[in-house]
């Protein structure tokens, strides 16, 4: 019966019935904490030693096999499996990859329960008399694309293999490790041992921060190589490779890689670790990979890395990156990016200073050690300001700290129009920030002061020590104006907190403006032809305003560009080139050939699916970024990279 056929009175009546309803169903639903029920972490230890027990010989199927045991006392009892990684930024620990977790008590199974608003965390009711629990469990590492895990090397990152009780800072957490590996396989890590017996190592006991801050590379064909300076602390660079050949390192490869820590304490004037570990994986089958520690770091490249020298030079930064977060990320750390545990949120806003001049430092302490020659630093300088000349149309609604958000935000997800959404602006993009602000400070003070007299004061107090030291904003400025007096606060908002900066007026600054040519230089030449995945793509997005993939797809189409004008789309497959099949070479030729005339290039699409001709009307030809002395200006960028005698 509808309400219509109702009487007044019994529809009166019947709305009354109904608002109370609603009511108590609101009452009710206003009563739902929609809050995860962990406790709060408290700076205090936690009492006992838990151990831990990882067995990485699984290699083949790629299973970290793990037992845990934890000191408890008799109540509840909150095990929380790491989500914020520092490094990354975001809520990333692989939570997923978790599986068969059971808890015992005295041999006994404990039931556990995971919280309903936070899939990290597991509650657990501890029985009375019960002094200790187990915790076993399995770590799945990926085995389709970025393997952790091969049948010649593996990366333990601790993060993903232990669980911690809640309720306390990670720091008060001690932790005894040890790790069993396949017979006969060394391994490099800045932990130290406590004992051996066959192929399991035990570890000293560590705090729990500590241990996650301590990964191991391990593998069949290792070795590791000295890199410490004369009278410093020890520095190793350890490598895991795909075979034996690649381990080989000329006397050349060697004295660049000694040079490095070398010129990074020049720097800073100090150091913050007892020992430093280069964990390094020469692979094009394990995930290539770059990870800062505080004693250690991880990276990883291709095979051929020593073994191609002289046609790798995009690749030799990554290590003065990961190095020099040592002191900046490590030490130094933004105040809202430090947390008391792993699964407290972390800030990235200022990433801009933590990650842009970890990125300008890495260039300019790879050119230093001689890794790059002053020519490779300036093309490499010249491809990431050209993406900030014509390929960054997303400053026009965006500033570069927001960028900072992107971590959380966009997780390193594929975008659809990267130039217009940007990703992670604040690496290259703060590292133009602060190649402007080492400009200014030699400017104002005529060539007497520089950013590395920032890097000194800022990064350099506290020599020795582990300690973390916070900062924020205010610090930055405070440092940049006890070098060289300034309206530092106002120079980088207009940069970093306010849309269209302009981002390449440093190089400008530094007597160096950026121009383009129809000839791409070796540098880029090399980073296109690169054989990792991430890099084999190849970029006319200066030109037509397209980035390919090595596939035919096209991965990127600059915002306003002249392909984006024509209605081209990124997924999309290009099939032709002008009626002819496509290759890189036969679009390079096209873009050419149209150069001063008026016909179109016509691209033959595949997307979703139908096939379609798309005229696009670009005629300047090709286009790649160079750069040239600016004459009669002072040639500030020669100096910021000459080594430090």
């Amino acid at each position: 019966m509808s309400a219509t056929a109702f009487p007044a009175s019994r529809r009166a009546d019947r709305a009354l019935v109904l608002g109370i309803g609603l009511a108590l169903a609101g009452a009710a639903q206003a009563q739902v904490v929609r809050a995860p029920d962990v406790p709060t972490p408290q700076d205090t230890p936690y009492s006992g030693t838990l151990t831990l027990q990882v067995d990485a010989g699984d290699v083949r199927q790629g299973i970290y096999r793990v037992h845990e045991t934890i000191p408890v006392s008799a109540g509840r009892l909150t095990l929380q499996y790491p989500q914020w990684i520092p490094g990354d930024h975001s809520p990333s620990g692989p939570v997923a990859m978790l599986a068969g977790l059971t808890l015992t008590a005295n041999g006994k199974p404990l039931p556990w329960r995971r919280d309903t608003f936070d899939v990290y965390s597991f509650h657990v009711d501890v029985p009375q008399g019960v002094s200790a629990i187990d915790a076993s469990f399995q770590y799945l590492s990926p085995r389709d694309d970025g393997f952790e895990m091969t049948d010649k090397m593996l990366q333990l990152e601790w993060n993903k293999v232990a669980l911690y009780p809640a309720g306390h800072d990670t720091r008060g957490i001690t932790v005894a490790p040890s790790v069993t590996l396949p017979a006969g396989w060394e391994f490099g890590t800045a932990l130290e041992t406590a004992s051996r017996d066959g192929a399991t190592t035990t570890f000293k006991p560590v705090d729990f921060t500590t241990l996650v801050d301590s990964p191991i590379y391990a593998g069949r064909y290792f070795k590791r190589v000295d890199l410490t300076p004369a009278g410093g602390a020890p520095v190793h660079l350890d490598v895991v490779a795909d075979a034996p050949r690649f381990l080989d390192i000329s006397a050349e490869q060697l004295q660049v890689h000694r040079n490095l820590p070398v010129q990074a304490i020049k720097l800073f004037g100090s150091h913050h670790y007892a020992h430093y570990d280069f964990l390094f994986s020469l692979s094009d089958v394990l995930g290539g990979n770059g990870l800062e520690h505080h004693q250690s770091s991880e990276n990883g490249l291709g095979d051929d890395y020593f073994s191609a020298w002289d046609e790798n030079a995009p690749d030799r930064d990554l290590l003065a990156h990961e190095y020099t977060h040592s002191w900046n990320g490590k030490f130094r750390r933004p105040a809202d990016l430090w947390t008391p545990t792993f699964n407290v949120p972390m800030g990235d806003s200022l990433l801009w200073v933590y990650e842009g001049q970890t990125q300008y430092w890495g260039y300019v302490l790879t050119a230093r050690a001689g890794m790059w020659t002053p020519q490779q630093f300036r093309d490499a300088l010249a491809m990431t300001a050209a993406n900030y000349d014509r390929n960054r149309a997303g400053f026009r609604w965006r500033s570069l700290e927001d960028t900072t958000n992107d971590p959380t935000a966009a997780h390193r997800a594929p975008l659809p129009y990267r130039s217009w959404q940007m990703s992670e602006d604040y690496y290259s993009g703060g590292q133009m920030v602060w190649l402007a602000v080492d400009a200014k400070l030699r400017a104002i003070s005529g060539g007497r002061k520089s950013l590395d007299d920032v890097a000194k004061a800022f990064f350099g107090v506290d020599d020795g020590s582990f300690a973390v030291k916070t900062y924020t904003f205010d610090d930055v400025v405070a440092a940049l104006d006890g070098v060289v007096h300034y309206d530092w606060a106002d120079y980088i908002n207009r940069r970093v907190y306010q849309v269209d900066p302009p981002l390449l007026e440093g190089l400008q600054a530094s007597g160096w403006k950026l121009v383009y040519t129809d000839q791409p230089s070796v540098f880029e030449k090399q980073y296109d032809g690169r054989h990792q995945s991430a890099r084999h793509r190849y970029n006319f997005a200066w030109s037509i305003g397209l980035v390919m993939n090595d596939d035919a797809s096209i991965n990127d189409v600059l915002w306003d560009g002249p392909a984006f004008k024509a209605g081209v789309s990124s997924g999309a497959t290009v099939l032709a080139v002008n009626g002819q099949d496509y290759s890189r070479d036969t679009l390079k030729q096209a873009i050419a050939d149209a150069k001063g005339g008026s016909a179109p290039i016509v691209l033959t699409l595949k997307y979703q699916g139908g096939v379609r001709d798309v005229p696009v009307n670009y005629h300047d030809g090709l286009q790649y970024p160079h750069l040239v002395r600016v004459e009669g200006t002072p040639d500030y960028l020669s100096k910021i990279i000459a080594a430090r005698r």
